[in-house]
């Protein structure tokens, strides 16, 4: 497959390899694209620049001891009693390359086992979104949650709120009157998902720097665009 000249497949490659979504044989082809091709990487970085922010959504999970139980079994593993402090002098090579691959199929297991366990109602994001500042870095992350009707906001980066004054999130469509979807407290929000966030109509994502507690002008902001930018359906 030639996919030099489509560029509409080259960005949703990309996207799903930062994801994760791209497994098997075609994550082995597209890094091997990835190898041969400067342009591809660009794009690649640029999804991962966007994408690596939702980090801070990712909350601790800690994992029941039944996962470890079936890690043991999985690999055969029999925990033997340490010779004390000697333990740690074994400098066979085999040994050391032993443990690495051990932990390493240990952590990716522990991976796939605590995915699998996600709480029934944990949240399904539908659409991201990262907002940028004047600068273009990455300054707000988005998610919007169709079947909870939940969208989260969050403020990774830009500049100090001063105390006298409060972010404010709108959804722009292509005509009429911007859409307020709430006042960020504390440089994050939850709020409900209205089906106008989200509509094809939405032209842009904007935050505006508005005086404490939000714009006082029912139909739209008053202060400057401080974040903007776009919905990437998932």
């Amino acid at each position: 497959m030639n996919i030099r000249h489509n560029i509409v497949l080259r960005q949703k490659l990309a996207a799903e390899y930062v994801l994760g979504t791209l497994r098997g044989g075609a994550r082995r082809r597209f890094e091997g694209w990835m190898h041969q091709d400067a342009d591809l990487r660009n794009i690649t970085a640029q999804w991962q620049q966007r994408l690596a922010p939702m980090a801070e959504f990712a909350g601790d999970v800690k994992p029941p001891d039944s996962v470890w139980t079936g890690i043991e079994r999985r690999l055969n593993l029999k925990p033997k009693a340490a010779a004390g402090w000697r333990f740690w002098l074994n400098e066979n090579l085999a040994f050391w390359r032993s443990l690495g691959m051990v932990s390493t199929a240990m952590a990716a297991m522990l991976l796939v086992l605590v995915l699998s366990n996600r709480p029934v109602d944990a949240p399904v994001i539908s659409y991201v979104a990262t907002l940028s500042d004047d600068k273009a870095q990455t300054a707000m992350v988005l998610t919007a949650d169709r079947k909870h009707r939940a969208l989260d906001a969050r403020v990774v980066g830009g500049d100090p709120v001063a105390a006298d004054k409060s972010l404010h999130l709108w959804a722009v469509p292509k005509a009429g009157k911007p859409r307020s979807l709430g006042v960020l407290a504390d440089n994050k929000g939850k709020f409900a998902l209205p089906d106008n966030a989200i509509g094809d109509d939405v032209a842009l994502l904007a935050v505006t720097l508005e005086p404490k507690g939000g714009s006082p002008d029912p139909n739209g902001p008053t202060g400057p665009i401080v974040y903007k930018g776009h919905w990437v359906s998932l």
